[in-house]
């Protein structure tokens, strides 16, 4: 297992000033040399500000703040930053002008809560990802886009984070290994859940003992653990090829919805501080053995959106033809928003259109944490 993120969550202040980031920075790195002396491997420090329309007076001075904001957490050595979502239907057409001016920014819009489905946010995030898709010529830049559902404050993970309250923050970890390891000591889903709860619990009280320090000695609130089950580009720690350790066949088949269930609940049954969503992921182009499984053909979006209802944090990495007409984003959009506000749980949808590319056809995404998959038809 390791880490994938430690996410420093703040109230940005304006006017931004450099002493402000420098100061969230410390603190995180800090953070950093604490996990990495306790013999964890961290991949990413990031921070995520409140909600940027909170801070907004204008679209000349938010992108601005973009810009000034990448160039000081790097500067800083943090490796990604995000202005949170935005609920105001007028001020969704700037999360496009957010992403394009910077690099590693990262923003969403808030489709639904546990109130409502606000219908023109889902329209309006639709035609985000389709103008998003032709910046780079493999769509890589939807990875910093998402729609969120029903999502609360103090996630680590990217895209869906966001900040409330005082200073805090919040570890996400790659963990997918974990679950390869315990399915393949169960071989059968009866013991699968104990095997899983034992081994999980072991080494999240590891990263809690140190946060609980951390709290303490920064005096900077613990949000906790996201517990999700995140998944790995490597074979052997495959969160699908894991599945397939109880034998009950191939990830897609029959019994992969039950064996999803299987490690949500043991997800919630742990004893340790949770945060974020605390479910299961299946992001598509981030596992070898769901890209390698959506290759053959062996499950689908439907299946995608089925595995959710039960465990999951909707669809992620999702590779999409680039000819996808925006009206069925939206209307997928809604359909995930639907399962959302039904179930009362937060979900998200990370949808990647592909330029030139048709369903069928094979990504060549050169990112180091992408497994490259076969285009999925919708």
């Amino acid at each position: 297992m390791k880490i994938r993120t430690i996410t420093t969550g703040f109230n940005l202040k304006r006017p931004l000033q450099e002493k402000q980031i420098h100061r969230i920075a410390f603190f995180t790195q800090e953070m950093k040399k604490a996990f990495e002396s306790a013999g964890f491997t961290v991949q990413t420090v990031r921070v995520a500000t409140q909600p940027w329309e909170e801070y907004f007076s204008s679209p000349s001075q938010i992108v601005d703040l973009a810009k000034r904001l990448e160039e000081l957490t790097h500067k800083h050595q943090i490796d990604y930053f995000n202005m949170g979502t935005t609920r105001n239907v007028q001020n969704m057409p700037l999360v496009y002008d957010l992403i394009k001016n910077t690099t590693r920014g990262f923003c969403t819009v808030m489709v639904s809560d546990e109130r409502n489905i606000n219908i023109d946010a889902a329209r309006q995030a639709a035609r985000i990802i389709k103008r998003l898709s032709v910046l780079d010529a493999d769509g890589f830049t939807n990875l910093r886009f998402a729609a969120i559902f029903n999502t609360k404050p103090g996630s680590p993970f990217y895209p869906g984070a966001f900040h409330r309250g005082p200073m805090s923050f919040a570890v996400g970890t790659e963990n997918s290994d974990l679950v390869y390891k315990a399915f393949s000591q169960a071989k059968d889903i009866k013991k699968a859940g104990q095997y899983l709860k034992a081994l999980l619990t072991s080494e999240f009280k590891k990263i809690e003992k140190v946060g609980n320090r951390l709290h303490r000695e920064l005096n900077i609130k613990f949000g906790g653990i996201d517990v999700s089950i995140a998944s790995s580009v490597k074979a052997t720690e495959s969160i699908a090829f894991a599945f397939e350790k109880l034998g009950l066949g191939k990830f897609g088949e029959p019994g992969t919805l039950s064996i999803a269930k299987i490690i949500t609940d043991t997800l919630r049954d742990l004893k340790v501080k949770t945060c974020g969503y605390s479910g299961l992921m299946l992001p598509v182009l981030e596992d070898y053995g769901l890209a390698r499984r959506n290759t053959e053909g062996m499950y689908d979006l439907i299946n995608l959106l089925t595995y959710s209802a039960v465990c999951g944090t909707g669809l992620d990495t999702i590779p999409l033809p680039g000819n996808i007409a925006e009206k069925k984003l939206y209307a997928l959009l809604l359909d995930i928003a639907s399962l959302s506000h039904k179930l009362n749980k937060p979900l998200s949808a990370r949808l990647m259109p592909v330029p030139g590319k048709k369903a069928g056809e094979m990504t060549d995404f050169k990112f180091e944490y992408f497994a490259n998959s076969k285009i999925m038809q919708l």
